[in-house]
Formats: C-alpha cells, structure tokens, sequence
C-alpha cells in the first residue's frame, strides 16, 4: 500500500503539468476534462484492483490491465511533463535574461503560439510510448526473440569446441495467459537443438502451484545433456504471507511456525516438480558433463544478489571439488553477483549466465546502434553479453513477465551460446 501512495502522489505531481499541455491544445473545448476523468478513473481502477486482490499471489486479469493502464498513462504524463517543464524553464532563463539586459519590453506575443506547438510536440512523442505499452501487453510479452552468441576461450577442452548451450530464465509461469504461445516458445527452444539447457531461476512468481498444469510442457524441454536450473529470488516464495488464513485459532507463535512450515512445503513442492519435469536442480552444486577425455563443469548457486534481495548462495560450496583450471559454466540469477563475488574468484568461471532483470520489459533496442532501458539505472549490466578480461556474463532478458502484464521493446529472450576454441 505505501508503494501505491507514492505512485499515486507521483501522479498527483505530474498531472499538474500534463494538465497544463491538455489544456493549451484544448483551449474551451470540453474534451480536456474527458482527460482528466480517464486519468482519475485509471487512478481508481488500480486502487480497487490491489484492494480487491491484496495477494501477489493471486492471479487476476483485471489487475493486470489495470496495471498495465497506470503505466501507459504514468510514461504519457512523464514526457507531458519533460516537454512542459521544459518550456517553463526556458520562459524563465528567457525572462531573466531580459531583466538582466534592462530590456524595458519584451515582445510577449509569440508565447502562446510557442507553447501550444511545444504541446503538439509533447503530444506527438508522448504516443510512442503510451501506444508500445499497450502494444506490448496485447502481442510484445509474446514476441520472442532468439539471441545467439559465439564466445571464444582459450582454455575451452577441445572435445566441447561448437558445444551449444540453450539457456532460458525467467519463466514466471504464473503470469502466462496464454497456452498456445508458450507451447511455441518451448518448441522454439527445442528447435535450437542446444547440446544442454539450462535455466537460471525464477519458474514461479511466488508458489509451486502455479506450475500445476504446465509441467508437461516444460517437462518437454530436451537436450542431449540434459536441462539443468538454479533458483531465482522469486522461487523461495519470500514475498507471500504464509500464514493460514484462520488466524484466530492460533497464537502469535504457533502463527509464526505454520507459515515456516507452508513455505518449507511449498519449496519442497518446487523441488519435486523440477525433479518431475527431468531437470537437475542445482543447490550450490556442481555437474560434469564430459566428452571422451574431456569435461566442463555445470555449477549452480541459489540465489545472491546485491541490495534487497536475499542471498542464499554459497559459491564456494558449489564449486566443491573443482580446481581453478577446469573450464566452469556458472548459473546464478542475479548479474549483481558476477561484479560482487564471481569474477574475482580465484577457481575462474570461464562463462555466467544470470537473468533476473527482465531489461524492466521496457526499452529501446537496436543491435549494433542503441541499448536502452530504464534497467540502465539499476544494474550496471542488465541485459546480453558483457566481457572483462576472459571472462564472459551473459544476462538474459527474461522468457516471461511479472508485474507489467507485457513487454516493448525488450522481447521475451531464448539465448543460444555456441562455445568456441580460440
């Protein structure tokens, strides 16, 4: 509730300006408060939706869309403020200037006609993106993209030279709303015939049975290594309650301990599904695949990240038994961990692979010319290949969508790595 306060007195602070550019097209006519009323109304809407369903967990359309409104309408009123504060700004340096000068009079005449082309401009640029928004709830959050990439190493074992790796994070299967498309990304994956796959976190939003019905679908996904996982933040179920909903019968203590057991069951839930579907779950663990004499190692850490998120992982015991010179394939969901930890360890993980920002599902991205996003603020690498030294971080754009029920501009991402000898 105290994050939809601050959303909403954001709202209040902005409206104030996107009123004001509403107002200078409008002039007398009446359309203007037809604006405003659908501002209040989308405002309202996603109040009574999180009213209605308190529970992240709680899968609802409405709220999705309602959602999705607020952050269409958020992105319109932001560049109706950039362009009219903007304006504001420069009337008063302009202002002051002439003050400065001792200019008695200044010619006043062209301000109105100014401010009203600069509205058309605001207006114009600001239904790019209120219109991608709604594009990418409609068809983006479906549109995905295969990202391949050819990483050379100069200790790469030579039986594991055009070795393939398909890796898919992010699932987030409690937000699709659409079978017939996630059967084709999963046969979309398959088809990349990747030697392995492997998945790095986040399968659920928040509960193991938001897999039910879905695991004969992911429990297609082949390779002819296997399919191995790690954990995300939202998997281990930390931004539920799980308290039993008659809280009246039990005491604060017995309170504490039922729902410490409802979420221990439910991670044991997740664990058994995993373990269902045929994929090998890595707890802070480590798998060889090899190739005649030669082998790579698969090391899986639960999740650690920087900031708020939790840091289960231990990466030292996942690398139990491996010396610094075996070539590593490192799964950990969050990249914050790669600058914080990974990098600097002394037995060398050749290759990560992360996910967890989902790039915010929001961007701009023309490969070879432009990578932005809103990500860009939060993470120093939020999205693809990032290399220093010979050490390699790939970051995965996510397969699906929390939150913003779509996605513009950053599409939902199978990645294909091909691993070359240098």
């Amino acid at each position: 509730m105290t994050r939809l306060l601050i959303v909403l007195a954001i709202f209040i602070a902005l409206e104030i300006y996107a009123f004001q550019l509403i107002r200078t097209l409008s002039g007398d006519h009446w359309w203007k408060w037809v604006y405003l009323a659908v501002s209040i109304v989308v405002i309202l809407n996603v109040i009574l939706q999180f009213v209605l369903y308190p529970d992240r967990a709680q899968i609802s359309d409405s709220r999705d869309i309602a959602t999705t409104l607020v952050l269409a309408f958020f992105l319109l009123k932001l560049v109706f403020f950039l362009f009219m504060f903007g304006e504001d700004i420069y009337r008063s340096i302009e202002g002051l200037i002439s003050t400065l000068s001792q200019k008695r009079e200044s010619d006043q005449s062209f301000l109105p006609s100014r401010r009203a082309f600069i509205a058309k401009i605001g207006l114009a640029v600001a239904a790019l993106p209120f219109g991608a928004i709604l594009y990418g709830a409609w068809r983006g959050k479906y549109d995905y993209q295969v990202r391949e990439y050819e990483l050379s190493f100069d200790d790469l074992p030579e039986a594991f030279d055009g070795y393939k790796i398909t890796q898919l994070s992010d699932i987030h299967v409690g937000s699709f709303d659409d079978r017939e498309e996630v059967e084709y990304a999963v046969n979309l994956a398959n088809e990349q015939q990747g030697d392995v796959i492997l998945f790095t976190g986040d399968l659920v939003n928040n509960e193991a049975r938001e897999m039910e019905g879905w695991e004969d679908l992911f429990g297609s996904l082949t390779a002819k290594d296997g399919v191995y996982s790690v954990l995300g933040n939202h998997d281990y179920g930390d931004y539920v309650s799980w308290e039993p909903k008659n809280t009246e019968k039990y005491t604060a203590l017995e309170l504490k301990e039922e729902a410490k057991k409802a979420k221990a069951e439910n991670m044991q839930q997740l664990y058994k599904i995993q373990k269902d579907m045929g994929w090998r779950l890595l707890l802070d663990e480590n798998e060889k695949i090899t190739r005649g004499a030669d082998s790579i190692q698969i090391v899986g850490v639960q999740n650690w990240g920087g900031g708020r998120f939790p840091k289960y992982g231990d990466l030292q015991k996942a690398a139990t038994g491996l010396t610094n010179e075996e070539f590593k394939i490192l799964l950990s969901h969050d990249p914050t961990h790669w600058d914080l930890q990974v990098k600097g360890d002394d037995k060398k993980y050749q290759l990560t692979l992360s996910g967890h920002t989902h790039g915010m599902q929001f961007g701009i991205e023309i490969p070879g010319f432009i990578k932005l996003s809103p990500a860009w603020f939060v993470y120093k690498k939020w999205a693809g290949i990032y290399k220093e030294a010979d050490q390699f971080l790939n970051v995965n754009r996510g397969f699906g969508f929390l939150g913003y029920s779509g996605r513009a501009g950053i599409w939902p991402e199978i990645t294909v790595i091909t691993l070359k000898k240098s």
